[in-house]
């Protein structure tokens, strides 16, 4: 297998997720860092892009396949990165200017209709803002912005392939 080829490099990527994804659970449930709404979403958007890329090694997409799935990753990366770009913003804020924390999630599941829950979730809550944990003086955020800015360069590199 060609290791420049867009099938193993959609497969490097699925790698590369599922290596943030072992590290946010070590950090979850090893360290001992409960992840707020925000990082929740963050999750999401990074489980999402590593399923596309692995549906797309697994395929191996000619032009046309590979640009649809090109698209489709970057939807997540740029949803992760705008949700990294937000609770960056929410660590930086002054303490008093934070909203108020979030009820449970079965809480809000049982007494608020979906739409009222997702623009919550989204919207982050001062837990959202706590900076528990740094490496090389950078939170999680980030280091999380910094891998949605390469999926999202990855993805713009592989629509613009020319083979």
């Amino acid at each position: 297998m060609n290791l420049a080829s867009p099938r193993s490099l959609f497969l490097l990527a699925f790698i590369g997720c599922s290596l943030m994804m072992i590290a946010a659970l070590y950090l979850e449930h090893v360290v001992g860092l409960a992840p707020c709404p925000l990082c929740i979403v963050q999750r999401v958007c990074v489980i999402g892009f590593g399923l596309v890329c692995l549906a797309a090694s697994i395929h191996g997409p000619q032009k046309g396949g590979r640009r649809a799935y090109s698209v489709l990753a970057l939807l997540f990366a740029v949803a992760g990165g705008a949700t990294a770009i937000r609770q960056i913003w929410l660590q930086n804020m002054p303490a008093d200017q934070l909203p108020s924390c979030l009820p449970s999630l079965e809480y809000m599941m049982d007494a608020l209709p979906f739409q009222d829950i997702v623009r919550l979730v989204l919207h982050g809550t001062a837990e959202c803002a706590e900076v528990s944990w740094t490496l090389l003086g950078m939170s999680i955020p980030e280091w999380t912005l910094l891998a949605f800015i390469a999926m999202t360069l990855f993805c713009f590199w592989q629509l613009l392939r020319r083979d």
